[in-house]
């Protein structure tokens, strides 16, 4: 047996499917009828302005930190190199 696109795939090319995977009209009502959710506010987005700037805090915060990670192992080969 091979997998062929994250499905198993027997010797006379079908492919099986997980249980509860639907066929093709399932997966044609899902893709055209069903549409994005409603309801939930800023979902994709984020949520609240609060949190989005939280976020970005911790983003700068992780990055000066790794740029001072990287700082620091470039002075210590600076300090190999010229010893």
């Amino acid at each position: 047996m091979t997998w062929v696109r994250g499905r198993q795939m027997s010797e006379d090319g079908a492919t099986s499917r997980a249980p509860g995977e639907g066929g093709r009209l399932l997966r044609w009502a899902f893709r055209h009828l069903a549409g994005p959710a409603d309801g939930v506010q800023g979902a994709v987005q984020g949520g609240s302005t609060a949190a989005r700037e939280a976020w970005k805090r911790d983003l700068a915060e992780r990055k000066r930190y790794t740029q001072e990670q990287r700082d620091r192992k470039r002075a210590a080969r600076d300090a190999d190199r010229r010893r």
